[in-house]
């Protein structure tokens, strides 16, 4: 015998899943089909094997396109591939880079800091390198000059066109115009043998104080380096330069060259990118550039971005966590579908998402049977205390039942059931309903089922 109305537990019948139990589970089998495919992809042991780029350095002999051998070297050793592009130097790299964005054959560039970015330009920083370059000014007799006046009118080379060299030679140039210098351009190699052949006084070059170039012009070519003494005024002037001293010594520490201590300007060199390369490849070739200058990261954590570029969302990531993004170096195109602060964000989402879901139905299944025990209690009032569904369905009505009070209230209890019915149908088969949880409203659309047929039974038997 069933228990009384209000306390009985009926096993909900079996039903066909609806709708929403078939997408749901498209849906989970979709999600395990990308995560069999992602698996496929991932990279036990980190390497760069997806990195394939190309970077402007400068001319073959210039400390640019050195950086890059190494750049290029390190890649090469961990699978990967960076293409070294030779150029005139920076202010070459930073055109033949925005023009390279519309059909990304060339992603990155070094580029001196301080030359002025074009309009509507792309560019991003990648990053500071640690290394700073000078602007030396060489020859013959540069030992002679003690003060700025010292070269009025003098033939002074300024590097090849569209290099750096120039750009920042100009500037300084244009500081002392009262001078009359007779400036020309010319490629490196070339201003050096001018000076040597003193058919230039001075030269000028910014360049890596220790490269194979200066050293060898300085300790075999026999040319001296100039004491700018203006460096310190001219340096403030200059956007992203400042004073620099070469001591005394320090190509020939026996001989003594230079003989003293000479004033240079130093500036930064960046690299920076059209924003052409993907977020793991970009990664790719800042973790070749931390095995090149392992003060890379440090380097650009400790000073302020002043260049004007935004930081590349992957450099930020990398420079802000002291190294790669994890899920990045071993699984690469997931950072490259979105950066892994945003994966984190849209988990976070997610979850708060099915948090409100399940609350959400936890929710209206408490109202569906607060509803549904509501009906109950009223259904109670017309019968004796203890009688069951069953019961109810086969009891003959008694005369002070059959009266258009009582079967009013038993048509709309009627009535209700149906509206209640229909509810937890369309509850059930709401996408909102966790996976697996629409047999609770399936239940609760049993136990109206039964009552509702119940009644209906009853009810027929109020006109016979």
């Amino acid at each position: 015998m069933e228990p009384p109305l209000p306390q009985r537990l009926r096993r909900t019948l079996g039903r066909t899943p609806g709708p929403s139990r078939a997408v749901k589970s498209v849906l989970l089998l979709a999600a395990f089909v990308a995560a069999a495919w992602g698996a496929t992809r991932i990279s036990r042991t980190p390497d760069l094997a997806h990195v394939d780029v190309a970077i402007l350095s400068g001319s073959a002999q210039g400390n640019y396109y050195a950086i890059v051998a190494k750049l290029a070297d390190e890649a090469k050793r961990r699978r990967g591939r960076i293409a070294n592009l030779a150029s005139a130097g920076t202010v070459e790299n930073i055109t033949r880079l925005a023009a390279a964005k519309a059909g990304c054959e060339i992603q990155f560039a070094l580029v001196q800091d301080g030359v002025p970015w074009p309009e509507s330009h792309s560019f991003e920083l990648i990053g500071r390198l640690p290394t700073f370059e000078s602007l030396v000014v060489l020859g013959r007799d540069a030992d002679r000059i003690h003060a700025v006046a010292d070269m009025r009118g003098m033939r002074v080379g300024i590097g090849p066109i569209g290099s750096g060299t120039e750009h920042l030679a100009r500037q300084v140039v244009a500081q002392v115009a009262e001078l009359d210098l007779k400036v020309s351009t010319h490629p490196i190699a070339e201003q050096l043998e001018l000076l040597v052949r003193g058919d230039l006084d001075l030269g000028a070059m910014v360049i890596e104080r220790d490269a194979a170039q200066i050293v060898q012009a300085v300790r075999d070519r026999k040319l001296q380096v100039l004491d700018f003494a203006g460096a310190d005024a001219v340096a403030s002037k200059l956007p992203s330069a400042r004073p620099g001293i070469i001591r005394a010594g320090h190509y020939d520490p026996v001989q003594v060259v230079p003989p003293t201590d000479k004033r240079v300007i130093d500036v930064d060199t960046l690299l920076i990118g059209n924003g052409c390369a993907r977020e793991s490849v970009t990664q790719g070739v800042i973790s070749a550039m931390t095995g090149v200058f392992p003060d890379f990261v440090r380097t650009n954590r400790e000073r302020p971005n002043l260049t004007g570029l935004p930081y590349a969302t992957a450099s930020r990531t990398f420079i802000d966590e002291g190294g790669p993004d994890i899920v990045g170096a071993h699984v690469p195109w997931v950072i490259d579908i979105m950066p892994m602060s945003r994966w984190v964000q849209l988990v976070f989402g997610f979850s708060m998402l099915f948090a409100a879901q399940a609350l959400w139905h936890r929710f209206r299944l408490w109202r569906l049977d607060a509803a549904r025990v509501g009906i109950e209690s009223e259904v109670g009032k017309l019968f004796p205390t203890g009688l069951t569904i069953a019961e109810i369905g086969e009891r003959a009505p008694d005369e002070a039942q059959r009266t258009p009070a009582v079967r009013a209230r038993v048509d709309a209890l009627i009535d209700d059931l149906v509206v209640l019915s229909k509810r937890a149908r369309k509850q059930s088969l709401s996408m909102l309903v966790p996976m697996g949880q629409e047999m609770a409203y399936r239940y609760q659309e049993q136990l109206v089922a039964d009552l509702l047929d119940a009644l209906r039974a009853f009810r027929g038997r109020l006109d016979t």
